[in-house]
């Protein structure tokens, strides 16, 4: 072996310093990747928003996270290269050829634990604060090496659509819808999100997507009044409702020609106890104009709508104009804080617990109420109520005593009115 001593001069120090800042480079380049893409945006935009200039930088470079990462990594990649290079180099002339992979097994440490693990420790620990910190020196990188990048991103692209794929640059990784539910589920989870906030969260989050038969009271439970029945009738009729709006029909049930109030009803009949006579009442003349909306409305659509409209009370119709029930505002925000109950409302339990574990639902209870009421998973694709999917999976309609088993549930037919399951017990397998 070559003496050692004449080759450690002045030389081997300066590439072993070059070595040492390249290590450093790589390091710093590895944890602002780590940094940038992992760091909320949500709180870089907070903490841009109090002031942070380091934080706007940040919220900047990552709008474009092709480019971004690009630069990151011919960076990290060319200071690695050159930095094996030149320790290559230098203990080949040290030790002669056993210095080659002496310089492979010392530079893969090195690299692994100061260049990439330790880094990305510290950045994931600290994201926001590592990205803020890391985000002008990062832009200038960005900037030196965008033609490179560029040029890159084509090649990339052309190889890959060879193959068949296609690359849209503003498409978004994760949706935000789907972000902030990951979070919230995760967070329920860890214990560190109430199961009643992420419920109310999710349930705003889900207007948009979900449409008004999904949630209507069915035309099989509406109460209604017929505006040709005597005014007498008509008051003890909305006197005995526990509703404030019933609608009026003529003829048949299907022909809805009005919405009475019983405040207006109220009024009208209070002119005439107190006027001459009140033989020629007419309950058209105090009744509303009726609303009528599509099943296919979502939730979002129409809560505006109901706001625009100044409005509480809707009807609901299918694509042929036949009626398929009525919705109010209160449903739809019953589907954000949960079931709002008041003075007039019957406390009728939809769910029950048995002794021997089962749980009594009543067939007409939405499967997204059961799922909420006990973090369950039910499917609500293909049925909106528990009945719904019963039948559904069944493909036939069951008969009392029946039980059937999917979804990891075991249902069991208890209570049958003709076609309709009106109670069932369910329970998980």
């Amino acid at each position: 072996m070559t003496d050692p001593t004449p080759v450690l001069d002045s030389s081997f120090w300066i590439t072993a310093g070059a070595i040492l800042m390249l290590l450093v480079m790589s390091g710093f380049f590895s944890g602002s990747e780590t940094a940038l893409t992992a760091a909320s945006r949500g709180k870089l935009r907070a903490q841009a928003d109090k002031g942070s200039m380091g934080a706007a930088r940040a919220l900047k470079i990552t709008e474009d996270n092709e480019r971004l990462i690009g630069s990151v990594l011919l960076g990290n990649n060319l200071v690695n290269i050159l930095a094996t290079s030149l320790a290559t180099a230098l203990l080949t002339s040290v030790f002669g050829e056993s210095g080659v992979a002496l310089a492979t097994l010392v530079m893969t440490l090195l690299v692994l634990i100061f260049a990439e693990v330790l880094p990305k420790t510290y950045a994931i620990t600290n994201s926001e604060t590592a990205a803020s910190a890391v985000a002008l020196p990062i832009s200038i990188v960005v900037r030196l090496f965008a033609p490179i990048v560029s040029a890159v991103r084509v090649l990339v692209r052309g190889v890959l659509r060879i193959f068949g794929v296609q690359i849209d640059p503003n498409s978004n990784i994760l949706a935000v819808r789907e972000e902030i539910a990951g979070a919230l589920t995760l967070g329920h989870q860890e214990g560190v999100v109430e199961k009643e906030d992420r419920d109310r969260i999710l349930g705003a989050l889900d207007l948009a997507e979900r449409t008004v038969e999904e949630i209507m009271l069915h035309r099989s439970g509406i109460e209604m009044i017929d505006a040709s029945l005597p005014p007498d009738e008509i008051l003890s009729l909305c006197l005995a409702s526990r509703h404030t709006r019933l609608p009026l029909f003529r003829d048949e049930q299907e022909n809805i020609v009005g919405v009475i109030h019983a405040k207006d009803l109220a009024r009208a009949m209070d002119r005439l106890v107190r006027g001459p006579d009140g033989s020629d009442f007419d309950v058209m003349d105090v009744a509303m104009e009726p609303y009528f909306v599509p099943e296919t409305t979502t939730l979002d659509d129409q809560m505006r709508e109901f706001l625009r409209r100044r409005t509480h009370f809707a009807l609901v119709v299918d694509e042929y104009g036949s009626l398929q029930g009525l919705l109010t505002l209160e449903d739809i925000l019953e589907e954000i804080v949960g079931e709002i109950a008041d003075e007039f409302d019957h406390e009728d339990d939809e769910v029950a617990r048995t002794a021997d574990g089962h749980y009594l639902v009543d067939g007409g209870m939405t499967i997204r109420d059961l799922n909420r009421a006990h973090d369950w998973n039910l499917p609500d694709d293909e049925a909106n109520t528990v009945a719904g999917l019963v039948i559904h999976e069944a493909q036939i309609i069951p008969t009392v005593g029946q039980a059937f088993s999917f979804h990891g549930f075991r249902f069991e037919v208890v209570e049958k009115d003709a076609n309709r399951l009106t109670k069932l017990k369910v329970r998980p397998l």
